[in-house]
């Protein structure tokens, strides 16, 4: 195939690297940033540049931008997608992707996909792009009803070839759900956990616990506000019922009570103990 990649930073330059350490495929870049564009040519990550003059001839085009990048990209080049070419986003959310899309995707000769690859790092840019970063990882899909099965068939096939561990297909709501809880929220308490005025003093009586709290701390804040402020419903709920479990375990704290403390922890352990399994 032919692939294009709009936007080179960590998740479309990793995507673009690994694109070219699995398969045969010949792979296309673009990028605001001449910079970026140079350093992928010079690191074969890409073998030639996505402009308006060879995005027809892609077979699949894959857009890795901020999301409301993503649906300007999209609406600005709908007439240039050729025939029978599938599009997949690479969006955090897609319920405002999907949405404002439907009406530029809907009769076109090619396909729309949504996409989300759920890897990352805390370290953002093509500088940091790696060609395992979506080893084992899922790869989430959120199609239109009337999205053809072979288009689906196809990446979902590209997807598992190129290392991701497994493929889900759900609807944009349940996946916006999902992300405020295993995604969002976490970068929002390590943003928080790292706000205490002992942070600045931890050297010397921190460990693996410290490090797994406040690693996501470091993260765009340009890109993860944007993230959640479009999916600030079903965040809003999350952080709420995270608040109200966080009483829970000061109220023990304050009055004394080993009895319900030592129930809250069992109960966590067993939740974790669960999930493992």
């Amino acid at each position: 195939m032919k692939i294009g990649i709009a936007g080179l930073g960590l998740i479309g330059g990793s995507m673009a690297k690994t694109v070219k350490l699995h398969t045969r495929h010949t792979v296309f870049g673009y990028d605001l940033s001449e910079d970026v564009l140079r350093r992928a040519e010079l690191s074969e990550a890409i073998d030639g540049r996505l402009t308006d003059d060879t995005l027809p001839d892609m077979d699949l085009v894959i857009v890795a931008l901020y999301p409301h990048q993503i649906v300007e990209y999209i609406k600005e080049k709908a007439e240039l997608f050729g025939d029978g070419a599938i599009i997949v986003d690479c969006g955090g959310v897609k319920r405002f992707i999907c949405d404002a899309l439907r009406g530029t995707t809907a009769g076109r000769p090619w396909y729309f996909i949504g996409g989300h690859p759920m890897a990352g790092r805390e370290y953002y840019g093509f500088r940091h792009a790696k060609d395992d970063l979506f080893d084992g990882a899922s790869m989430i899909f959120t199609p239109d009803d009337d999205t053809p099965l072979d288009a689906l068939s196809d990446m979902k096939a590209f997807f598992l070839s190129i290392g991701f561990g497994r493929v889900v297909f759900t609807t944009p709501k349940k996946h916006d759900e999902m992300i405020a809880y295993t995604s969002q929220m976490a970068h929002i308490l390590s943003s928080v956990y790292i706000r205490s005025e002992l942070a600045l003093k931890h050297k010397g009586f921190s460990a693996g616990s410290f490090l797994d709290m406040t690693r996501v701390a470091r993260l765009n804040e340009f890109l993860w506000s944007e993230l959640f402020l479009l999916n600030k419903d079903a965040l809003v709920s999350e952080l709420d019922g995270l608040i109200d479990r966080v009483v829970l375990y000061r109220d023990a704290l304050a009055a004394a009570d080993e009895e319900k403390l030592i129930r809250l922890l069992r109960e966590g352990r067993e939740r974790k103990e669960l999930l493992d399994e």
